[in-house]
Formats: structure tokens, C-alpha cells, sequence
């Protein structure tokens, strides 16, 4: 079955100091999004759709020009505050975006088949990729409830420059999600216990503790779905300027009405992020022992 994988690029990068999507992390200077299209790619996806602003559109398009157009279908789509449902407007004075639930949203003319949602500034590794494309690969063409999450363990995810935030997930015997729950100020401490709510009344997470990082996959029926649950979200909130729907808050609403089953397909791999600028040399140290182990080529493109 075809599948295709949505690339969330349209983030401004506040905490980095810029377009971290845009910033060189290769030692031929890729960016993380060129991994992941490449690994994508090599998982058997056969479509990319890449999530960006009209005010950096000419930017992205030009560095992604002519690269792997020849090996997958590209599309591009810009996540624009006043793309919404129904009649709704945009409040005067609002400049948050609606959140990531919105980003994939509006991809909602470019996708009809099974679909995953990826950050654009994390590094997933090939294997979740290819847990990822397998899984939806198998779904039936007539599945509406089939949707799944890679997730990481906590102890592959954190930073050593600062705070991270991360949606724990509670899996029932069988694999499945039972929630995510956001837990802020994760850190690991002086005796190596990892602890959130650093400075308020403090609880403990294990190494192992299974965590979302914004890799989900769909079945088509959640561009539907979501319609409808965008539009109750903005009944309620449009007038609130710091208000976001997001995917988890999307995928919790569905599965309390019994319209989405998620499995939770456990990840090996180390994942990277850049929500620092002092993370970025850390993330190119290891993306150049990747090369250097032959898990990539030097340069991804030729």
C-alpha cells in the first residue's frame, strides 16, 4: 500500500536561534531533514510532504531543488493561520500558530493514503522509519482505527544542555496506548536519576520509560476526524491567543470515542534533537560517526 510521511518544517526555532530545520548538521552539511527523507525513502514511503510558512517558502524550496524528486513524490504545503474549518476566522491580533494537530491538518488536500507525521528538527534513526512504513504498509484500505506511535525510551531522548519536555506514554499488556501524559523540566540529576518538575515538588521517571517524540502514523480518516475536532477545539478557544490543538490531544479525544486504536511500536534507536543551540555539536559528533560506520553515505545525494 502506498504510504506517505509528513515532515512538520514550519516551526521558527525561538529556544534555537533560528531556522534549526534549515541549519547544517552533516559533514557534507545536510540537515536532519535529509535523513530522514533518506531514510523514508529506503523504508519504501513513496511520498513526502514537507510543512512550511509562505515567509521561508522560496528558502526551503530552493535548497530542496531537484534533490530526490527523481526518487519520491514531493509536495509542499504552508500552515497558514488563516487555513481553518468551516467559517471561522482568524482573531485580530493572533501570531501563535494553531499547533501540530493543525499542521497536519492541512495537508489534508495531498493525503489519501496511510500517513506518518515526523518533527522536521529530530533524528528518528532508519529502524523507526522502517517500523513506521511496515506497519502501515499492512494496514486494509478499509482500516478507520488503526494508528500507531514510535516510541523512544526516555534514557535515548534527553539533553545535556538543558530541560526537555516529553509525552510519557502508558501501553497496556497488549501494546496499546492507554495515554500520553506531558511531563515539563525533565532532567537527569548529580545521582543519575531522571526527574521532572525539576523545581517544584519533583517526581521520577526509569531509563526505560516509554516516551513520544512526534512520531505517529494514520489512517486517512484522521484528516476527517480531525476536521471535526479542529473546529470543536476553535468553538471554544479561538479567542484565546496562546491556545494550540495538538496531535496528542487529537489522537486522546479519538480514542476516548473509540475511533482510534494506537499500538506503540517500540524504538531502539537514539534519538536526536536540537532544541539548543549548544546541541548542535553534539548531534553533527554523531552524525559523522554515522557516516563513519557506513550507516550513511558521505553525501546523501549522489
Amino acid at each position: 500500500m502506498k504510504t506517505s510521511l509528513i515532515l512538520l518544517a514550519a516551526g521558527m526555532g525561538s529556544r534555537y536561534g533560528g531556522l534549526k530545520q534549515m541549519d547544517s548538521f552533516g559533514p557534507t552539511g545536510e540537515t536532519i531533514m535529509d535523513y530522514s527523507v533518506y531514510d523514508a525513502i529506503r523504508a519504501g514511503f513513496d511520498k513526502i510532504v514537507f510543512v512550511i510558512r509562505k515567509s521561508f517558502e522560496r528558502q526551503f524550496k530552493e535548497y530542496f531543488k531537484d534533490k530526490f524528486d527523481e526518487r519520491v513524490e514531493v509536495h509542499y504545503v504552508c500552515q497558514e493561520l488563516d487555513d481553518l474549518p468551516g467559517q471561522f476566522k482568524v482573531p485580530e491580533g493572533r501570531e501563535k500558530p494553531w499547533g501540530t494537530a493543525h499542521a497536519v491538518w492541512v495537508c489534508r488536500n495531498v493525503i489519501k493514503e496511510p500517513f506518518a507525521v515526523i518533527n522536521a528538527d529530530d533524528f528518528y534513526g532508519r529502524g523507526s522509519f522502517q517500523q513506521m512504513h511496515d506497519y502501515l504498509s499492512d494496514l486494509s484500505p478499509d482500516d478507520k482505527k488503526s494508528y500507531c506511535t514510535v516510541s523512544y525510551y526516555l534514557k535515548n531522548t534527553l539533553s545535556d544542555h538543558g530541560t526537555v519536555n516529553r509525552g510519557v506514554c502508558e501501553v497496556d499488556d497488549n501494546g496499546v496506548l492507554v495515554s500520553v501524559t506531558e511531563r515539563k523540566n525533565i532532567k537527569r540529576l548529580e545521582d543519575d536519576r531522571i526527574a521532572y518538575n525539576v523545581n517544584h515538588s519533583p517526581g521520577y521517571l526509569g531509563e526505560d520509560t516509554l516516551v513520544s517524540m512526534n512520531m505517529w502514523g494514520f489512517v486517512p480518516v484522521f484528516m476527517e476526524e480531525t476536521t471535526r475536532l479542529f473546529s470543536d477545539f476553535l468553538k471554544k478557544n479561538i479567542d484565546k491567543p496562546k491556545s494550540e490543538f495538538y496531535i496528542p490531544e487529537a489522537i486522546q479525544l479519538l480514542m476516548d470515542e473509540d475511533k482510534a486504536k494506537v499500538d506503540v511500536l517500540a524504538s531502539d534507536d537514539q534519538w536526536f534533537g536540537v532544541t539548543y543551540k549548544e546541541d548542535k555539536p553534539f548531534v553533527q559528533e554523531e552524525m559523522t560517526k554515522l557516516v563513519a560506520s557506513g550507516a550513511y553515505p558521505l553525501n546523501l545525494w549522489k
